[in-house]
């Protein structure tokens, strides 16, 4: 099947979201928003294991083109987003109804939906950065949504970082054009070997200002202060995918430059893998740090962000075959689990009201099924098994082993031990604050409400998906092997 069926899973939910803003009754948009993301997550399915070639969608200047493409990396990314969308969607099928403007809100979440969708398909750096920058504009309606100073300011920082992030990014795209064999992304990299060894440093030195421009997405050292900023003023469902899957395409831009265009065997041992280890780990320990000691719930989670996602940019820059499957794992499992734990504080803060983590003391008796949700995603993020975080930790800790990193491969080792207890330091003592007490509280103090079954729903079913793949990881295998088989031959 021609690559030009891409089109559909991209265009197909930007129009969708053009058409919900003008539906004004609430069971039809309600409706008509499941029916298209049911759609849309069978289109992706089905069309990215059957496109079997490149499409190019436009020449333009120079010989620049637009190209897409389907092959196993932008399909893991798409099904992820597309299975995790349709849940957090339901989700905010119920708790948008306190936060008003609910067609606005649900036109750009699913256009937002098509342009990620692009950077999935995108077949060369130029069409990437193209739907990358569309991503980011689309989104900062989700965040400045509830229109306040805050929610301004907030919408305007994350805006300025992002599009200053992808400029860094887009500094690669002049000067690779005369390096390259191919503007195509292509498994082990197209810098043309002798034209590249006579311009290394300066290849190193592009590499590592992209590595910084795509990294602010993930939310990575110095560009990450954009995520405690925005979302705690954003709407839930919003703060879900802003921390749990927006954050990865900054990590697919990622894979994309270091496994598609440079290569990896290019950078390996070099200053510029060194510096990018390094930064990850400097946001590893930070954003742990950062969680650790803040009482706003969202902005502690925001900063756990911060930490977990660059995770997976330790592993992927260490160059293994192991490292690279844990830091897929990796992604997998945080978007998940991290948009399970985004709705349980959604789903807290719009029956309690309450934003402190001081104040959710004893919540979890009215609300136990939100509380263990969130108890079974905190699992997941410190990595204690049978979790899913616990198979993406240990194949980052075996890859470190098994990679020649030198030092710097032990002293991943090391910080992601200590950031998994600072983890277990900022995460578990809110399960237990909610479930035991202490003799001296008054549960008739707790804010009861009944529970709605559009929020618990989605939530038990992340959790339950977070359990799940973590007890039978060999589901996962034919996928990760897939990818990871054409880096490492």
């Amino acid at each position: 099947m021609p690559g030009i069926w891409l089109l559909l899973p991209i265009l197909f939910p930007i129009f969708g979201g053009l058409s919900v803003l003008a539906i004004h009754t609430l069971k039809v948009r309600r409706r008509v928003i499941t029916l298209l993301l049911i759609l849309q997550l069978g289109l992706v399915v089905f069309l990215s294991r059957q496109v079997s070639a490149p499409a190019q969608l436009l020449t333009l200047a120079g010989g620049v083109r637009l190209v897409l493409q389907g092959d196993a990396l932008g399909r893991l990314f798409a099904v992820l987003i597309c299975a995790v969308w349709l849940a957090v969607a339901v989700f905010a099928f119920e708790y948008m109804n306190h936060e008003g403007h609910r067609e606005r809100f649900f036109g750009f979440y699913l256009m937002t939906l098509g342009a990620m969708m692009g950077v999935c398909f995108a077949g060369n750096l130029v069409t990437l950065y193209l739907f990358y920058e569309m991503m980011t504009l689309l989104s900062v309606p989700l965040v400045l949504h509830i229109g306040t100073r805050k929610a301004f300011e907030a919408a305007y920082r994350y805006l300025g970082f992002s599009v200053g992030g992808a400029a860094l990014g887009l500094l690669g795209l002049f000067v690779l054009q005369g390096y390259c064999t191919t503007d195509l992304f292509t498994p082990g990299g197209v810098l043309d070997a002798l034209r590249a060894g006579e311009d290394r440093e300066l290849l190193l030195a592009v590499f590592f200002v992209m590595a910084v421009g795509f990294g602010c997405k993930a939310g990575m050292f110095p560009l990450h202060p954009w995520l405690p900023i925005a979302h705690p003023v954003a709407p839930a469902p919003a703060s879900a995918v802003l921390s749990g899957l927006i954050t990865k395409m900054g990590v697919l831009a990622l894979i994309r430059v270091v496994y598609y265009l440079f290569g990896w065997s290019f950078l390996d041992g070099s200053w510029a893998q060194k510096a990018v280890l390094v930064l990850a780990l400097i946001t590893v320990f930070m954003g742990s740090s950062l969680a650790l000691r803040e009482d706003t719930l969202k902005k502690r989670l925001a900063y756990s962000t911060v930490s977990q996602v660059s995770y997976v940019i330790f592993g992927l820059m260490l160059f293994h075959p192991l490292a690279l499957e844990g830091a897929l794992l990796q992604a997998v499992f945080h978007a998940i689990a991290k948009n399970a734990l985004f709705m349980a504080t959604g789903a807290i803060i719009y029956q309690t009201h309450l934003t402190q983590v001081s104040q959710l003391r004893g919540i979890g008796g009215p609300y136990s099924v939100t509380m263990w949700c969130f108890t079974l995603a905190s699992l997941s993020l410190v990595g204690i098994p049978p979790t899913g975080g616990f198979l993406s930790k240990w194949f980052l800790a075996q890859g470190a082993l098994a990679a020649d990193g030198g030092p710097l491969a032990f002293w991943g080792i090391g910080v992601l031990m200590v950031s998994a207890l600072l983890t277990a330091g900022y995460l578990l003592p809110i399960v237990v604050r909610a479930f035991f007490p202490g003799k001296d509280f008054d549960q008739d103090s707790v804010i009861r409400q009944q529970n709605t079954w559009l929020m618990w729903i989605t939530l038990c079913l992340l959790t339950a998906a977070v359990v799940a793949l973590g007890m039978f990881p060999g589901a996962m295998e034919p996928v990760l092997g897939e990818i990871v088989g054409p880096m490492f031959p």
